[in-house]
């Protein structure tokens, strides 16, 4: 398929895991990400979305938190 990478491509491109670029087709933030059959194919002119995950550390130990205030 010319203009389009792999699933195995697009992760060695990024510096992430297949697994990683597949959920993000799944969701939708690869825009132009399409399922041939059973293949991701993603334009070779995508860009990594942002990751959205939270890194700050800013909710560790929550959990204990709340159970004091609950005490």
């Amino acid at each position: 398929m010319e203009g389009f990478l792999t699933i195995k491509e697009v992760a060695e491109k990024w510096n992430v895991t297949p697994r990683r670029v597949q959920l993000m087709c799944s969701d939708g933030t690869i825009p132009g990400a399409m399922k041939f059959g059973g293949v991701w194919a993603v334009p070779e002119d995508a860009e990594r979305p942002a990751d959205g995950r939270v890194k700050s550390g800013k909710y560790r130990g929550w959990r204990k938190k709340s159970a004091k205030k609950d005490a």
